[in-house]
């Protein structure tokens, strides 16, 4: 969802749109439901998007884009004309990057220049935050997944090398003489964070493999590369889907793979005037936040805590977190279950308890750490590690753990919800100052998190105390186990 900020030629919106739709009908292959119309939601904030102009059924079809117009490495030109296998080189996230820049700089030359026209040139995801606003969400691990320094290495790495040998397939932007020197730097490292966001945003997996079912699956990851990009599927841009905004509650509608196209079709009933939405799937406000550029309270239910494993050992009495100078850290590392941090979902039942949220991982690791020597020793010897039990002892490293991660936070949860009822709303169309709603999206982040981390520890001060009872009447509290990990 992009606001009216992300669109600056606001008296261009709607010819732009106009000659986005012609484009498309022009196109040979697509097929559009006569019923859709994309339509200019800037009044209420949310940029374009596509309505129902009349009433549409459940399984009904209401687009289908052929491969072939889908932006992706295959369909490029830029292929060819460099003559290598890019995405065997580069990976699928940087080659596309670099099909995407090329696309770009062509301008009116290219085949997709309609498509580039409708698609917002300003983000509010967390990778184009000043510091002063990334300090506004405080101590939530999001900060430490934006990956800014990571991908710019990247683009420097990967994409300026072949800029610089072929300027021809590659104008600089007007004013330039060169992508060389700190000017030519930075005009390149902005145009890839452009293209590097509009694919974390908008691009899909749009091939199958042999385990994959038939729907297609938006994208979620940085645009650094990792270990593991070789074995990503192939991404695209898929004209039109990605103009569906996304809504965890109106989801009606989906993204499905066929043998020659991508078709969005209705998964229920939709009425005339409603706004079509596709889903992004249970993902909290933080991630949300970092990959879209946008928070809403219809994902608050899937905010989540992380809790380090640093936090914890320091909640336990361990003088670091070392793997390799810890014992029984190295011990979980051996039988693979130990983690860097675990991530505890929101409690949303009507009686939540201990055992939906608390990853078995995590109290796999306080029953660890809170052996005698003699029985870790026996552990060892056996090669297996403790239940998932949370008794007496484990809880309260964990409420320790919990405690420190809440002094973690600059404010309490009481003074963000104070401060948020203070504020007024912030306009829907016109200007907004953009520090000010980032200021607001961090702010709603964080409130979900310490709630999150409030409602954990008023569910492990009972068990507490009903640990105590039960150790005091010989009862080891083995009662309490836990099977799964809910993330």
């Amino acid at each position: 969802m992009s606001s009216t900020a992300h669109f600056p030629d606001a008296e261009g919106f709607q010819q732009q749109s106009d000659n986005f739709m012609s484009w498309l009908q022009a196109s040979p292959g697509v097929q559009l439901n006569p019923k859709l119309r994309l339509a200019d939601l800037r009044a209420s904030g949310a940029g374009r998007g596509v309505v129902a102009q009349s009433n549409i059924s459940e399984g009904e079809e209401l687009f289908s884009i052929p491969r072939a117009m889908v932006l992706t490495v295959q369909n490029s030109e830029l292929r060819t004309l460099l003559g290598e296998n890019l995405e065997e080189q580069m990976g699928p996230w940087l080659s596309l990057m670099l099909v995407m820049v090329y696309e770009y700089l062509q301008g009116e030359k290219s085949r997709w220049a309609p498509y580039f026209r409708v698609l917002p040139s300003r983000f509010d995801t967390l990778m184009f935050w000043s510091p002063a606003e990334l300090q506004e969400l405080q101590a939530s691990t999001i900060v430490e997944k934006i990956g800014r320094s990571g991908a710019e290495e990247s683009i420097r790495n990967s994409i300026a090398p072949i800029l610089a040998k072929r300027p021809d397939l590659f104008p600089p932007p007007q004013g330039l003489a060169s992508w060389e020197g700190d000017a030519g730097d930075a005009a390149l490292i902005q145009v890839g964070h452009i293209m590097g966001s509009l694919i974390m945003a908008y691009a899909f997996d749009i091939e199958k493999s042999e385990d994959d079912d038939d729907e297609g699956e938006a994208n979620d990851e940085s645009y650094m590369t990792d270990d593991e990009e070789e074995e990503q599927l192939p991404k695209g841009m898929v004209p039109l889907a990605d103009l569906l905004n996304a809504d965890a509650d109106r989801n009606n509608a989906r993204l499905y793979q066929e043998e020659g196209a991508l078709v969005m079709k209705a998964i229920k009933p939709i009425q005339q005037g409603e706004e079509i939405f596709n889903d992004y799937g249970e993902i909290p406000r933080a991630d949300l936040l970092r990959r879209y550029g946008y928070v809403t309270d219809n994902y608050a239910v899937y905010d989540v805590l992380e809790l380090s494993l640093e936090t914890i050992c320091e909640a336990a009495g361990l003088p670091n977190a070392d793997v390799e100078s810890q014992p029984r850290l190295e011990f979980l590392a051996s039988l693979d279950i130990l983690d860097d941090g675990y991530v505890i979902p929101r409690p949303v039942n009507a009686n939540p308890s201990l055992q939906d949220i608390l990853p078995a991982e995590l109290v796999v690791l306080l029953a660890t750490l809170t052996l005698s020597p003699e029985e870790f020793k026996q552990r060892v010897s056996k090669d297996k590690a403790p239940k998932p039990v949370l008794d007496a002892n484990s809880t309260a490293i964990l409420i320790k753990a919990l405690q420190k991660r809440q002094e973690q936070y600059a404010t309490s949860l009481a003074d963000d919800l104070q401060l948020r009822a203070s504020l007024s709303p912030l306009p829907e169309t016109g200007d907004v100052d953009e520090g000010a709603r980032r200021v607001r999206m961090a702010l709603q982040v964080r409130i979900g998190e310490k709630e999150v981390l409030q409602a954990v520890l008023g569910m492990l001060q009972p068990t507490t105390s009903n640990s105590l009872k039960r150790s005091a009447n010989g009862d080891d509290g083995e009662s309490r186990q836990f099977k799964t990990q809910r993330v």
